[in-house]
């Protein structure tokens, strides 16, 4: 047999494309998702109550200040009429450094601030004046001085009371805020640690979804935790028996079949050998007990279980190896190889696959194929190429399926319809897929896709 040299381009180094790392505000967890729920409707209560309890507090609050500065005022007033004119500075400067209280002649020319815009203040002013009179003026600030200003008469004079801001407003519970935020990081740990409890069966379930998926056997979920969650465990364990069950069933059939067939293709291909005498009949029925034999080869690689574990590998290596077997039998396969990390694969599950993309690009294509190697999106890119007359791009997904063909759009096509489910097999089994392009200017791209890390 005529041997094609391959052809063995140089390593193409790729741009690294910095992919910059996007920082989520949005988080991905059920338990972050859940403790920052309930974080959110603590802080939001607790905004509440704070609220509501300012306004249950604000009229008795205002009743108690007015109140006081009503008791203050009438007591100064009562000191000043008893104590004698010449005595009353005195008076009024031991009620300024013995309470803080200042008291004012009220100046006709002077214009009375008005009260800021709060609630509290206003329903302060309400009050003196509803138990001193609706003649008194009340103020909270005047020639910057800060205070509650209340105003009273003596015979002919007019006062202002001053009394100090302190005593109308109260210092900021810092005590108070500090006790909340305690009890708030308390709750948001408690809620976190009850999640977490919840999460941990959730997060077991999804493992062994998974762990199916690839096509292994996930151990046995622990029924335990409320009763949705035992429930859900143990639908999940009856699932997965179900499934070995009808895996291994599947498997002790095809295998059995498998098994059973190749004795009599054995006797058929030797009584072809000794009793045709026409040669090229005798090839073309030899030809048909070989591609009998490849179907049950492909039977026996779909029901086999996978049970060696992964091992780091270079997959250039091994697609460079592929590409000089094929050569031998002269096929024209042109590499186009980037660099790739060591992959932790299951190298002979692998190698099956790439194998049955290569025979099937080479029924259908031609001795002519491209095999490349990529790593796109942190997933390393192994892909069969042909210039073959590809698939309608509706039944791309369905050819992955067992025992699906398309001879309609590749003619002539021979096997059992079970090459690119045991490669779609393989690839899951590594925690990847097998995707299916058509090419521009026609023919079929077969990728391999698997995780990097």
């Amino acid at each position: 047999m005529t041997t094609t040299p391959l052809s063995y381009p140089s390593f193409r180094g790729r741009k690294e494309a910095g992919t910059a790392t996007r920082f989520r505000l949005k988080p991905r967890t059920l338990l972050a998702r859940t403790v920052i729920l309930i974080a959110v409707l603590l802080v939001a209560g607790q905004i509440a109550w704070i609220t509501l309890f300012e306004l249950y507090e604000r009229e008795p609050r205002a009743k108690q200040i007015a109140h006081r500065a009503a008791s203050v005022v009438n007591l100064t007033r009562a000191a000043l009429l008893a104590a004698h004119p010449d005595k009353r500075p005195a008076l009024l400067q031991e009620l300024n450094r013995r309470e803080g209280i200042r008291v004012y002649l009220l100046d006709p020319l002077e214009l009375a601030v008005p009260l800021p815009e709060k609630a509290l203040l206003r329903m302060v002013a309400e009050e003196i004046q509803r138990e001193l009179g609706p003649a008194t003026e009340v103020m909270f600030r005047q020639d910057d001085v800060e205070g509650l200003w209340v105003s009273f008469a003596i015979d002919d004079d007019e006062y202002w009371v001053v009394m100090p801001q302190a005593q109308v407003n109260r210092d900021f519970p810092w005590q108070w805020l500090g006790w909340g935020g305690l009890v708030l990081g308390m709750s948001i740990l408690g809620a976190w640690a009850v999640v977490a409890r919840i999460n941990r069966p959730l997060q077991a379930v999804a493992a062994a979804a998974e762990a199916v998926g690839k096509g292994e056997t996930p151990p046995v979920l622990e029924e335990q935790g409320a009763a949705e969650i035992q429930a859900l465990s143990s639908a999940f364990n009856r699932m997965s028996a179900e499934l070995q069950s009808q895996e291994a069933d599947r498997a002790l059939l095809l295998a059995g079949i498998s098994h059973d067939l190749r004795t009599p293709i054995s006797r058929l291909r030797l009584g072809i050998e000794i009793t045709c005498p026409d040669q090229q009949e005798k090839l073309a029925m030899i030809q048909d007990l070989e591609d009998m034999e490849h179907v049950i080869d492909q039977f026996l690689d779909f029901a086999r279980p996978e049970t060696v574990q992964p091992k780091p590998a270079d997959l250039n290596a091994l697609v460079a190896e592929l590409a000089e077997q094929y050569g031998k039998r002269g096929v024209s396969a042109t590499l186009e190889l980037d660099p790739l990390p060591l992959i932790p694969v299951r190298t002979a599950a692998l190698r099956r696959a790439l194998r049955n993309l290569i025979e099937n690009a080479l029924a259908y294509a031609g001795l002519q194929i491209t095999l490349r190697t990529r790593l796109e999106d942190g997933h390393a890119v192994l892909s069969v190429l042909d210039r073959g007359p590809g698939v309608p791009e509706s039944e791309l997904e369905r050819l992955k399926q067992p025992f699906k063909r398309l001879d309609a759009a590749r003619s002539g096509a021979r096997g059992s319809g079970l090459g690119l489910a045991i490669v779609e097999r393989i690839a899951r089994m590594h925690g990847g897929r097998l995707v299916l392009r058509n090419r521009d200017g026609g023919g079929l791209e077969a990728r391999v896709e698997l995780a990097s890390r």
